[in-house]
């Protein structure tokens, strides 16, 4: 889904995003107009700017490279790739808060708890595959 929105990003421009999300929040907006959701996303929508949305497609990009790369990795069993998919979110994680601490985006929130997730995912299944591996080195 990173990379799908990271293309996405390159190929519309900003203005057609914000046209989009007008047209899509303009029913809920006509019924209630203080519709928190519909109201943050003509914000963010009308807020993007052509430098904005090619930092967020790059990112994206990026953050779903390595995630493909690295889970490819551990699905043909690298015990290597389990620390580096950590450090790799880790990584991502700390750079978001930081953007988050800059300018609030629920967005951002979002994709560092289901990183946050994930990595605690990782970290479980590393350290059940560790255990896996001593096990069966045993005599």
């Amino acid at each position: 889904m990173e990379m799908v929105g990271g293309v996405l990003l390159l190929l519309v421009a900003p203005d057609q995003i914000s046209s989009l999300v007008r047209t899509l929040t303009q029913h809920e907006l006509s019924v209630d107009s203080g519709d928190i959701l519909a109201n943050a996303a003509r914000h963010a929508a009308d807020s993007l700017t052509v430098s904005a949305s090619t930092f967020a497609a790059a990112y994206l990009l990026l953050h779903g490279l390595v995630k493909i790369v690295l889970v490819w990795a551990v699905l043909k069993d690298y015990l290597w790739a389990y620390p580096w998919m950590i450090a790799f979110l880790l990584f991502f994680i700390v750079f978001q808060c930081y953007q988050i601490a800059a300018s609030f985006s629920w967005a951002l929130v979002l994709l560092t708890l289901f990183d946050a997730l994930i990595v605690w995912l990782t970290w479980r299944e590393y350290e059940v595959q560790q255990r896996n591996r001593v096990a069966d080195s045993r005599p």
